[in-house]
């Protein structure tokens, strides 16, 4: 298929790399595909400058977000949450409408300080606003429980034996998304419903943040336990 992650950062890299192994053509979307390209400094998270990042991956083209939005049968949402609708707005909903976006963002907001609280939440997430803002884009939210190296490794951790959740309006578009969790390695994929059920995956984010804090490590995952 053809994959267009918009965002640069750790997720966005992660995500890019690990579907361009699978053998997707994979386009990486920015601002200023200049400006990304020039990086010569460490990223947030201490991961290489993104000028040699790119170099070691040769078969990821760096465009702008329209311009990768645009190539796209799949858009994958790997911006900062709080910039998304921007991010999504300069890709442009004539080029969003009809195709899959997959939104693996987060809605945190750090204007009151560390750690950072959710908004919107409760009765709306980020996803829904998405969806009301591109409405002819068929909008999946998924991944957004876990880290950017959980998302495309899960086997690291107890095997894969942990959980990843799908909510959207479109069966379509979650059918195809979650192929490719299980591409990625997911094996156990719980459709939450429509796009509503992203204010539940959105909100497990605080407690994610408390247990990154206690446990002192992000390699960790949730994991549903039922009968049947």
């Amino acid at each position: 298929m053809k994959i267009a992650v918009l965002g640069t950062g750790t997720v966005g890299r992660a995500l890019a790399a690990a579907f361009n192994r699978l053998g997707h053509e994979v386009v990486l979307g920015t601002r200023d595909p200049a400006e990304t390209a020039a990086r010569t400094t460490p990223d947030a998270m201490g991961g290489p400058p993104f000028n040699e990042w790119l170099a070691g991956h040769d078969g990821i083209r760096l465009a702008t977000f329209a311009e990768a939005a645009g190539d796209g049968e799949v858009v994958v949402n790997a911006t900062n949450g709080a910039a998304s609708l921007a991010a999504l707005a300069a890709a442009g909903e004539a080029r969003l409408a009809g195709k899959i976006l997959m939104d693996v963002s987060n809605p945190l907001d750090f204007s009151q300080g560390r750690p950072p609280v959710l908004n919107p939440v409760n009765t709306e997430s980020l996803a829904e606003r998405i969806q009301r803002a591109f409405p002819e884009a068929r909008v999946v939210k998924t991944l957004n429980t876990m880290n950017a190296g959980l998302m495309v490794e899960p086997r690291r951790l107890a095997d894969g034996e942990h959980s990843v959740f799908v909510s959207g309006d479109d069966a379509g578009a979650k059918k195809v998304v979650t192929g490719l969790l299980a591409e990625l390695g997911h094996r156990d994929v719980i459709d939450l419903g429509d796009i509503t059920s992203a204010r539940g995956a959105e909100m497990v984010l605080p407690l994610w943040l408390r247990l990154f804090g206690a446990l002192g490590t992000p390699d960790f995952n949730f994991k549903v336990v039922r009968r049947g």
